[in-house]
């Protein structure tokens, strides 16, 4: 709802020093120590700032006359969170704005930068987590208070857009196609907003609002870098408008695009440290003060590396490494046979230092983003009462990052895609040295008896080992708004219809398993030539002409002929297309005593597609461990109607002691969704002024998000894995949230099997063995998730102290029946720690009813993977805001220039979640979820120059859930605070120039994370403005 908040009685001057804020929020506080000082620092005239706040939006987006009296009045306009034209400040829920002015001031390149400056929401860098999995696709999503993604709506100009992700998943929209240019400001709604604009508004909406009356020329150039030089960033943008036919009309066209690198582990110290925890072998105990753990650095995986190393047999014991004069062997480069230092082995698989395969090297630290947009976007007056508008978005994105790459390994013994590889003295590219060295190491193999090569092919093996990810969006929109009179009112409405799509994609090189299983097993043929073994056997029903033999032993032997023989092009394309017709009339239905009865009515009808097709690879099963993937492709429509109203109770000549002004706001919705159903949400609100500048406010809404086409109609795919925990298991049957329910669960069932023996003791080997056969797919009988949500809050606005605003809201969210993605083990664990178990839940897994010789009796036989209505989270906190603006010259008169101070913060009390519905996990006071997150900003404005000061802060916590010193080697993690720096000159003839330094300090990650706080470290950026 609010975005812009601006009190009638706001004096002209504070409301020109706002119009040099960059960012704008609603939130004030005492951030602990240090940001406790920073608000009350914000009431003294000392320092500067500029943040920014949907109460406090820029004067010349809501521009207001001013009166004699220099007060400023209150214009009427649409505000995200209402489709109601109502004044700036009269709405009931907490919302924070960011203008435009913050991607100069701040050397943002891309609006996904610009979401990382509100505390709400979470950050998002395209940064991989440092256990191996990827850096990401490239696409940044917004993220309310740590949610999930496809929890927070994103719309641009009120308008919901296409999913820019696969469009069977959640509905998530990449903030970097949004072009930086047109930006006018960004509107968050936090907390709800279905009611209003429907599916996937539960913890908020962000809103992205366009200019619509540029005019000139604006070529903006910014080069950015790290202190190391190994970080480039870059920006560039395009931007011409004018107006035409008396200023009836406008058109802007904008062209922009901008380019961050791909980063490594290596890249930077905090990221270099390859970090890893172990048990601690002078641990006593859970009560002797010592960590049971213990960490260790550099570590290394020690049973593989990138020259092969080599084992008597395919398992990873450390006694298995083939030794040569006591030491373990591998190959070099050379393909001879040399040392191999495994390192201080502390388990499998790691050790400490060593010549095995750098943890940190598993995969890239930061994907690569180039980003290409263009756009244009117009209005035409056709009558004093109505306009035409029209928007076209074009946008690009190539995003390039480095995934785990293929690797054939003892951890994964015999295992004919992933295990070492076998071979014998016969390979005709082992040399007569290393088939010595092998047979003085291990004499049975000069026999014939085999070795395994244990090795990762992360160089040489494809033509790239680089991951692509593209994503092409289009979006065309056209529209007419305008009023009318009739029946004695003024009616406002609008209508408009689009269609959007967007074409993704993502490419990487992997092996084909059964043409590298060829490749290695090489053979002479009896000339000297060194052949595939199956283009020489007696079999010709095997022989495959294009085979190309491949030498496995040391880096930097594979030929070409054999990279391109093994390789094979995986991932998979994406096409989501999206029409939508929207149409809204308002009026205002009655005149009470206070004020008018306001009301709109919306009508809304969207209609969804998405495909899903692997490339071939993929489809056939050639790669990784051969599942075969299936194109999908699904689609709905949805009707939906909605009814807003706006009643004031009291306002205007119509007061009492302590109420100025009251008005209670309502609106519903109903949703029919062809695949999900009917459904009706809800949202209430009221806002009362006690006094001039004092204001409560306070909401209660029902919110809902409808279950995705992937989640509802995934094809089945079926593999054989284990079943992950057994609550039967004698291991577990006593732990739980409710011990004595599960233990009695799992008697009930054994004493209805009999079959199954003995419960006591009993043991689940499909815990720990692929015995399971699981079937993964759809679930087309899903609700709906639905939450619960209230805010209420207080804005003290002018109130006392002239210049000041102070807001502070409460927010809490209970999200039921959430889409949760369940495994078997998940399915186990509902069944069996509730008192009354589901059906549907039970019947998702089954258990050996007789032993089959090598599982006993109730060994779990059959599971299922799909999600389920089952998720519950609660979230509880609070947002605060406070800023001050003032002019020098009221300190003194020698003194000048415009001071603007503002802090910001996020405080989560609760942040609890669970899968099942039973157990639930809490990462408030985490590092995932910080009890306090703020930003205090200062600005000093004189003639043309401006000059910025930021800092980001963020709480001290817990490294993880229930750490402590007993299970933790470093349970807590400090405060991580950065400061930013930057100065704006603009001459007068249209040209500025801007520089500044981010993360002033040099400081980086507490430790020892790689997220909590600025990985880059300290860096620079320069930019040129030229308008004209």
């Amino acid at each position: 709802m609010l975005s812009v908040w601006k009190l009638a009685k706001a004096r002209v001057q504070v409301q020109r020093t706002f119009e040099h804020k960059g960012f704008e929020m609603k939130n004030d506080l005492l951030l602990k120590s240090l940001l406790g000082t920073c608000a009350m620092v914000a009431l003294v005239p000392a320092i500067a700032s500029a943040p920014a706040y949907a109460q406090e939006q820029d004067v010349e987006t809501v521009s207001a006359p001013v009166a004699e009296d220099e007060t400023a009045t209150l214009q009427t306009v649409v505000i995200t969170g209402s489709r109601i034209r109502r004044e700036v400040a009269s709405t009931s829920a907490p919302v924070t704005t960011l203008s435009n002015d913050v991607f100069a001031e701040r050397g943002l390149t891309s609006a996904a930068d610009a979401l990382n400056q509100i505390t709400s929401l979470v950050p998002q860098f395209n940064q991989a987590a440092g256990d191996g999995t990827s850096s990401g696709d490239g696409q940044q999503y917004a993220e309310l208070f740590g949610l999930g993604a496809g929890r927070t709506l994103t719309l641009v100009n009120g308008r919901r857009f296409v999913t820019t992700s696969s469009g069977l998943g959640d509905a998530q929209v990449d903030a970097n196609i949004i072009p930086t240019g047109l930006i006018e400001r960004i509107e968050v709604v936090q907390a709800g907003g279905a009611a209003v604009y429907g599916s996937d508004a539960i913890a908020g909406v962000v809103n992205y609002i366009l200019k619509d009356d540029f005019e000139g020329v604006e070529l903006d150039l910014q080069y950015g870098d790290t202190e190391q030089s190994n970080y480039e960033q870059t920006s560039w943008r395009l931007t011409a408008g004018t107006n035409f036919d008396n200023d009836r009309g406008n058109v802007a066209v904008n062209v922009e695009g901008s380019s961050s690198p791909i980063a490594h582990f290596s890249d930077f110290p905090a990221s270099n440290r390859s970090r890893i925890t172990s048990g601690n072998p002078d641990d006593t105990g859970p009560n002797d003060g010592i960590p049971s753990l213990t960490e260790v650095m550099p570590a290394y995986f020690w049973s593989f590396n990138g020259n092969g190393t080599i084992y008597n047999a395919p398992a990873p014991p450390p006694f298995l490494q083939t030794t040569l004069d006591g030491s373990p062997i591998q190959f070099s480069p050379d393909g001879s046979i040399i040392p191999y230092d495994p390192g201080n082995i502390i388990g499998i698989p790691f050790a400490e230092g060593g010549d095995g395969t750098r943890y940190s090297d598993l995969a890239g630290l930061r994907t690569g983003v180039d980003r290409l947009s263009a756009n244009v976007i117009g209005h035409y007056d056709l009558a004093p009462n109505l306009r035409l508008n029209a928007e076209l978005l074009y946008s690009n994105t190539e995003a390039e990052s480095i995934p785990q790459g293929y690797a054939r390994t003892v951890l994964n013994q015999t295992d004919p895609a992933l295990g070492a590889i076998m071979f014998t003295a016969s390979n005709p590219f082992l040399t007569d040295e290393a088939i010595t060295s092998l047979s003085a190491a291990r004499p049975a193999f000069a026999a014939g008896a085999p070795l395994w090569l244990s090795r990762h092919f992360y160089d040489g093996l494809f033509p790239s080992n680089i991951q692509k990810n593209e994503t092409e969006t289009w979006r065309a929109q056209l529209g007419l708004d305008g009023n009318f009179d009739a029946a004695d009112r003024n009616f406002y409405w609008s209508v408009s219809g689009s269609y959007a799509e967007v074409n993704g994609s993502q490419r990487v090189w992997d092996a084909n398993v059964s043409k590298f299983n060829s490749a290695v097993r090489a053979v002479d043929d009896g000339t000297g030539n060194i052949v595939c073994a199956i283009n020489a056997d007696a079999d010709a029903t095997n022989d495959d002409a294009s085979c190309a033999p491949l030498n496995p032993f040391g880096a930097g032997n594979i030929s070409k002929a054999a990279s391109q023989y093994v390789s094979v092009m995986s991932g998979q394309d994406y096409e989501n297309t999206q029409f939508d017709f929207l149409a809204t009339i308002g009026t205002e239905v009655y005149q009470l005593p206070a004020g008018a009865i306001d009301m709109v009515l919306a009508y809304e009808t969207r209609r969804e597609e998405a495909s899903f097709t692997p490339l071939e690879a993929n489809q056939l099963g050639l790669i990784q461990t051969g599942t075969m993937e299936v194109p999908t492709s699904g689609d709905y429509d949805t009707n939906e109607f909605s009814a807003e109203v706006l009643v004031p109770i009291f306002g205007g000549d119509v007061t009492l002691p302590f109420v100025q002004e009251f008005d209670i706001s309502g609106t519903y919705r109903f949703v029919d969704n062809s695949i999900a159903g009917e459904e009706t949400v809800w949202s209430l609100g009221s806002r009362w002024e006690v006094v001039d500048g004092v204001t409560l406010r306070a909401t209660q809404s029902r919110n809902f998000r409808a279950p995705t086409l992937n989640q509802l109609f995934a094809p089945s795919t079926t593999v054989v894995g284990n079943s992950g925990f057994d609550p039967c298991d004698a291991d577990r049957i006593d732990a739980g949230p409710n011990p004595a329910v599960r233990r009695a669960n799992c008697e009930a069932e054994w004493a209805a099997n009999p079959q199954y023996g003995a419960l006591a003791g009993f043991q689940d080997p499909a815990e720990n063995f692929s015995v399971t056969t699981i079937e993964t797919g759809g679930n087309a009988n899903l609700r709906n998730e639905v939450s619960d949500t209230t805010t209420y809050g207080v804005v003290f606005d002018n109130f006392v102290v002239p210049g000041l605003t102070v807001s502070v809201d409460r927010i809490e969210i209970e999200l039921t029946d959430g889409l949760s993605a369940f495994t078997t083990e998940d399915f186990m664990a509902a069944c069996y720690d509730s008192a009354s178990p589901s059906d549907a839940v039970c019947s998702a897994f089954t258990r050996l009813q007789t032993a089959d010789g090598t599982n006993p009796a109730g060994t779990v036989a059959t599971g299922r993977t799909t999600t389920f209505n089952a998720g519950q989270i609660n979230f509880k906190g609070e947002v605060y805001y406070a800023s001050y603006g003032f002019d020098l010259k009221e300190v003194a008169d020698a003194l000048a220039g415009d001071i603007t101070l503002g802090l910001e913060a996020t405080h989560v009390s609760e942040l609890s979640t669970s899968v099942t519905g039973t157990t639930f996990n809490r990462t408030d006071n985490t590092v995932e979820s910080p009890d306090w997150t703020g930003r205090f900003n200062a600005g000093y404005s004189y003639g043309p120059l401006r000059v910025s000061y930021q800092l980001n802060y963020l709480d001290n916590v817990l490294r993880v859930e229930g750490a402590t010193i007993e299970n933790d080697p470093n349970p807590f993690v400090d405060s991580n605070i950065t400061h930013d720096l930057s100065a704006i000159y603009a001459f007068d003839n249209g040209l500025s120039l801007r520089a500044g330094v981010t993360n002033l300090t040099d400081e980086g990650p507490s430790y020892p994370t790689l997220s909590y706080g600025d990985i880059l470290g300290r860096r620079y950026f320069a930019g040129v403005n030229y308008r004209f």
